[in-house]
């Protein structure tokens, strides 16, 4: 089997065990959830043939990771301090133009299926304003869509489509107790998101949450008794992405190795004490995973414009999902360029290595002359 860029290491082994594990433990999690247990039973079906495909196109000589993120929307609802995407202009208060439409992020979902893609993250903006495509998602129950959103506007009408079709998978957005998500979202948002949770919980509908971690919310967020009280509210899923900076003033922020240790350290005593819980740490021990995972190492991202970018917080593309297959974009210039020379492997403060490194990442990208 194909080893990964850095020596000795196989990256295909190491995803598709750590997509095993997930299973595993996200079908432990729904067991109070009969409706969500069948289907994640029926799914580990679907992840075992979709590691059959990526071992069978690693052996040709092509690596496809197991995950995509997917901002679908570009327009959001709320005004969150420190939103990287506003700051990046991916996110404005209207939809902009020239969006993928959803027949675009139809095929790009098949494809998905067809490669051995099993997860799908839908993002954005906020992802529920896209109806449309989220209708798409649904039409595809062998790829998981866990839908990052702010959990203000889980109507009734959501409620109905999450109940029937168990691959979409609410996941909301809170920072820690109130003070703190309300700090960051706005008055009275943690109030809202909490009353979702309960109608998610009446309607027997599984759904998780997503907290940023910074080095001012960490030890909050990490806390038993703040996550014994999610999973009172009906919460079996938590996760945990790290803060990536907005501007190199926010650097301060972003964990460190001291923070990460931590955060290692914390999460084996959680899952031995929540063990009705899954918790995903995002994008977790780089040094475990043989560097960073962007670029398709073990996922990459695509903007609601189409772009084929190497993660959420490295915004730049040399190819469009609008012209180009899931195949093409996955074996773009840029990609293979950050991949040949090392530029996921280098060592970071904090953060995320690209966005430290985004003078290399122009480089990669041909723009260093420009």
């Amino acid at each position: 089997m194909k080893k990964d860029d850095n020596s000795g290491f196989n990256i295909e082994e190491y995803l598709s065990n750590g997509v095993e594990n997930i299973v595993k433990n996200a079908l432990k999690a729904s067991f109070s959830n009969p409706q969500q247990s069948i289907y994640m039973g029926k799914y580990a079906i679907f992840a075992t043939k979709a590691r059959k495909l990526r071992q069978a196109s690693e052996k040709a000589g092509e690596h496809i990771p197991p995950f995509l993120i997917a901002s679908i929307a570009s327009n959001c609802n709320l005004h969150c301090a420190g939103c990287y995407s506003r700051a990046n202009n991916a996110c404005e208060d209207k939809v902009a133009e020239d969006l993928l439409t959803e027949n675009d992020w139809a095929r790009i979902f098949e494809e998905a299926k067809e490669m051995g893609i099993g997860f799908i993250l839908l993002a954005g903006g906020e992802p529920l304003l896209r109806p449309e495509v989220i209708e798409k998602a649904l039409e595809v129950p062998e790829i998981i869509f866990p839908i990052f959103t702010n959990g203000t506007l889980v109507g009734e009408k959501y409620q109905t489509l999450f109940k029937k079709y168990r691959n979409l998978i609410p996941i909301l957005s809170i920072e820690g107790d109130r003070e703190t998500t309300d700090g960051r979202r706005g008055l009275g948002i943690y109030d809202q998101v909490a009353n979702t949770m309960e109608e998610l919980t009446d309607s027997g509908i599984f759904f998780g949450a997503s907290i940023t971690v910074t080095k001012e919310n960490i030890e909050e967020v990490t806390d038993i008794p703040f996550l014994k009280a999610l999973e009172e509210k009906g919460c079996r899923t938590v996760i945990y992405v790290e803060y990536v900076p907005v501007t190199l003033e926010t650097k301060e922020l972003a964990l460190e190795d001291e923070q990460r240790n931590y955060m290692a350290e914390r999460l084996l005593a959680i899952r031995e004490q929540l063990t009705n819980m899954l918790f995903v740490s995002f994008p977790g021990d780089e040094k475990t995973s043989g560097g960073c995972l962007a670029a398709g190492r073990g996922f990459f991202h695509i903007n609601p414009k189409g772009g084929a970018e190497p993660c959420p917080f490295s915004p730049y593309s040399d190819i469009s999902l609008k012209t180009a297959t899931l195949r093409e974009a996955l074996h773009s210039k840029l990609f293979q360029n950050l991949k040949n020379e090392s530029v996921l492997m280098e060592d970071h403060a904090g953060g995320c290595v690209l966005f430290e490194r985004q003078m290399e990442v122009e480089r990669c990208l041909g723009l260093e002359n420009n």
